[in-house]
């Protein structure tokens, strides 16, 4: 099976990585714009971390057969930095229109306050406006009122249902999701968001429309290999081999694919690799013999 992991921050990741998510079928991925791990200091820090997601980023994957698309915004936890977060809204424009950029995202709320409101609303005007995609972060605390106030400003905003992606759920909130009309992502990351085990039973209960699976690896103990884990136990719980692929491929496109930014019949194909490319005058491989492989229908 192929794949689609439609929420992973590769650029916490290696290349070994990189390496076995191909090997494992992992054909395309998301990565959207998130906290790193501590406080950034100057909206110049947001300008080298947005230009990394749409160059480096995306050739590091591209040399391992791997397409990569992200999304760009403003995350929650740093809307807190209200002066900081004004500089980077206004800076998100000029990257948010990109070639690559599928959505903006992940943006929605942390703490669940005014200036987090303030900044996910006016990136969700900003989508609106643009007819984008946007990725909804949920957090981690109170999960289910983030998710409806964020539900609630969208379709007050008269944001397209279709066009909102909400992620984290978790069996508590997937039915508010659902019967609001947005994709219901599930994050496989241990301890904290959702096990394999239970994304399982939620697509026996629920079905496989609207229900996407994704990793949310990064800097932390995280699987890059959560969403072919989570097919496998899927198809070995009797899940049939079509909810499985809209699950963990379909329905990501679906839902990504209205950016025009995402060649699907490319995606069909055997990727083309060349890893005797460089970017900025760097290469993935460190004295390695370089693979060259042409695009081949699948």
């Amino acid at each position: 099976m192929r794949f689609l992991d439609p929420h992973i921050h590769v650029t916490s990741r290696t290349t070994d990585d990189l390496q076995n998510m191909a090997a494992a079928g992992i054909r395309a991925i998301v990565e959207p714009a998130f906290w790193v791990g501590q406080p950034r200091t100057s909206v110049g820090s947001f300008v080298d971390y947005f230009s990394s997601l749409i160059g480096w980023e995306r050739f590091r994957a591209a040399q391992f057969g791997i397409a990569h698309f992200c999304a760009i915004g403003l995350n929650s936890k740093e809307a807190n930095n209200e002066g900081l977060a004004r500089e980077v809204l206004e800076i998100v424009p000029r990257f948010a229109l990109k070639e690559g950029v599928v959505a903006i995202g992940e943006i929605g709320f942390d703490e669940i306050n005014e200036a987090e409101e303030r900044a996910y609303s006016e990136q969700v005007e900003f989508a609106r406006k643009n007819d984008m995609v946007v990725m909804v972060h949920s957090p981690h605390r109170d999960k289910k009122r983030g998710i409806i106030r964020s539900l609630e400003i969208a379709r007050d905003m008269e944001f397209p249902m279709a066009k909102l992606v909400i992620d984290h759920n978790n069996e508590e909130t997937v039915e508010s999701v659902l019967d609001a009309g947005a994709w219901a992502a599930f994050t496989i990351y241990p301890h904290t968001k959702m096990g394999s085990e239970r994304m399982v039973e939620i697509v026996k209960r629920y079905g496989p429309d609207r229900v996407i699976v994704d990793s949310s690896a990064d800097w932390g103990i995280s699987d890059p290999l959560s969403v072919p884990k989570t097919a496998k136990l899927m198809l070995e719980r009797g899940i049939d081999a079509e909810a499985v692929e809209k699950t963990t491929w379909q329905n990501a496109l679906d839902a990504y694919s209205q950016s025009g930014q995402i060649d699907v019949e490319a995606l069909n194909e055997k990727p083309a690799i060349n890893q005797t490319q460089l970017f900025a005058d760097n290469s993935v491989l460190r004295g390695q013999d370089p693979r060259v492989e042409s695009a081949v229908p699948n």
